[in-house]
């Protein structure tokens, strides 16, 4: 059916260019207005008759007798469109009729009035094609339903669906609240390498690719920048953030996914204490001017944002949810615990197998909450408790039973620093993907030394709790797997 249609829109493009018209335009000739911009300013531009011009989309053509109505989109707003055969002659009525369609680019001139159901139109008495379109728009009442097809088509799922466009316009909104909201707090937006020798900041498995010029092995990086933003509180920065893309070569689920967007800020003399208190604001300032409210719905959790944000120990809500001290347990009774709990797994060290069943925990959790104390051995950049050594001044949001926001005090001991290193560097050597690969000249960074410095990140996946959507959804466009020929 397509290759039909295709073939016979091939034909109209050679009517087009026989006619003098150029199907496909470098621009406009007469386009005055966005349509929104007309729509807003109707009864200023109708009352003085003044003739205005508008491009877009045609959306739709629907044939009366001697006159047809469509309505064009341009991206700002749709208006309808009205043409007549003797305002435009009957022989220009009727090759728009023959050889304009749904899907095709064009632009119109002419007044604009109310129709007697109060529809502000626009009488058209010229046009131009702008594209040709080849190939149809989905059928506009169903659009596209197959989840496949909407992701590798993504710009006609927008199109058709204005939940999906507005989607995205919330999203881009999202980012400018957090980015105004830091910059009106002191923080220097900075920019950090997207390659890096060695992936710190987190413990995920990388994508590996090579440098041709320099004849090295590099990863993609894992976080938004952490130990550069680090480094650059000891060149004497306070306060910096950065927001930008990440990648993990991990599994997808409705909250995972192998590229998306986070933004982290690291702020110097503040802890993890200043960090809550200034992550718990950012949070309240992105709902309220982004979405206008407090109150939100995440799969079967239903929060508010606008709540005291309790705090909850690693170690206490585990043993309340589960029954097993983590601290105390070996790696057997935790092997077992797991294994009574019905938990898929991988990985079998203590630190692999405390975050299983803590993962585990936290999906009864609505939020939101701070989740604190968490063990040192799971926390390998975190400054530990003084009052208790084996636990970190470190802070996760936990919302709609997962991960959030994650922050701390920074690490800046070298000497400790190395020595959770070398923790790591034995994890991988014994087949543990997502420990965290070593990063030897941060140490020496460390060593001329950083001050008492908070990071925190936040991500995408925050965004897509808030209006109720997998993160693929909230993708413009996921990576997919090449279709079968």
């Amino acid at each position: 059916m397509e290759d039909e249609i295709r073939q016979i829109r091939i034909q109209k493009i050679q009517n087009l260019k026989a006619a003098g018209f150029d199907p496909f335009s470098s621009k406009p000739k007469r386009r005055t207005h966005r349509i929104k911009e007309a729509l807003d300013q109707f009864e200023e531009i109708s009352n003085s008759e003044r003739k205005i011009g508008i491009a877009g989309r045609i959306m739709s053509i629907r044939e009366h007798g001697g006159s047809t109505f469509a309505h064009v989109f341009d991206g700002s707003e749709r208006i309808q469109i009205y043409l007549k055969k003797d305002v435009l002659s009957e022989e220009n009525y009727k090759f728009f009729l023959k050889n304009f369609d749904i899907g095709d680019f064009a632009e119109f001139f002419g007044t604009l009035f109310l129709t007697h159901k109060g529809e502000k139109t626009l009488k058209v008495e010229w046009f131009n094609i702008l594209t040709k379109s080849l190939l149809p728009l989905p059928e506009k009442w169903h659009g596209i339903v197959d989840d496949d097809k909407r992701y590798r088509k993504r710009y006609l799922d927008i199109l058709m669906n204005p939940e999906t466009r507005k989607i995205f316009e919330l999203k881009a909104k999202f980012w400018e609240v957090g980015r105004d909201f830091l910059k009106s707090k002191g923080f220097l937006e900075v920019e950090t390498p997207t390659l890096e020798v060695t992936t710190g900041g987190a413990e995920a498995n990388p994508f590996k690719t090579h440098h041709d010029d320099f004849d090295l092995d590099v990863f993609l990086r894992i976080s938004v920048g952490e130990l550069w933003q680090k480094r650059l509180m000891a060149a004497g920065f306070e306060k910096t953030f950065e927001i930008g893309r990440v990648y993990r070569n991990e599994g997808s689920s409705p909250n995972h996914l192998q590229e998306f967007t986070n933004g982290e800020f690291y702020w110097a003399y503040a802890n993890f204490e200043d960090g809550m208190k200034l992550a718990e604001e950012l949070y309240k300032k992105i709902a309220i001017e982004t979405f206008g409210k407090t109150k939100f719905k995440t799969g079967e959790h239903e929060w508010d944002i606008s709540d005291e944000w309790k705090r909850i120990d690693y170690v206490e809500e585990i043993e309340r949810r589960a029954g097993i001290n983590i601290l105390k347990a070996s790696e057997k009774k935790l092997l077992e615990k797991i294994h009574e709990l019905g938990i898929k797994y991988e990985g079998e060290s203590k630190e692999r197998l405390i975050d299983t069943i803590w993962k585990h925990c936290r999906r009864q959790i609505t939020g939101p909450v701070f989740l604190v104390n968490h063990p040192k051995i799971i926390s390998p950049l975190a400054k530990s408790k003084p009052d208790d050594p084996e636990k970190v001044e470190r802070f996760q949001i936990i919302i709609a039973g997962s991960e959030a926001g994650n922050g701390y005090s920074e690490l800046n001991d070298p000497i400790d620093q190395k020595e959770r290193f070398e923790t790591q560097q034995k994890l991988i050597e014994s087949g543990d993907k997502e420990a965290m690969m070593p990063d030897w000249e941060f140490c020496e960074m460390l060593e001329h030394g950083m001050p008492p410095t908070c990071g925190f990140g936040w991500g995408e996946r925050l965004f897509s709790f808030m209006v109720n959507k997998p993160i693929r959804e909230t993708t413009l466009f996921p990576l997919m797997k090449p279709e079968k020929e």
